[in-house]
């Protein structure tokens, strides 16, 4: 049984922000980086969402975050 794995934008932007905080990104990467970390057979279900919410493999990871509170200055 095949599963397919459905990409939501709100779960890419996440995850993206999950490696950003982890440090294995870093937010001025182009979002093509984040193809090491998600599977071959799903990249193109990735791909497509991001294209259908105007977004381009060479934008930048930071786009894909949400404003970021900090706690301090």
């Amino acid at each position: 049984m095949d599963t397919v794995v459905r990409y939501d934008i709100a779960v890419i932007k996440e995850e993206a922000l999950k490696l950003v905080k982890k440090g294995l990104v870093n937010r001025q990467e182009p979002i093509y980086t984040l193809f090491r970390y998600i599977p071959d057979s799903d990249w193109v279900y990735f791909e497509h969402e991001l294209e259908n919410n105007e977004y381009l493999l060479r934008d930048r990871i930071i786009d894909l975050l949400e404003c970021e509170k900090w706690e301090e200055d």
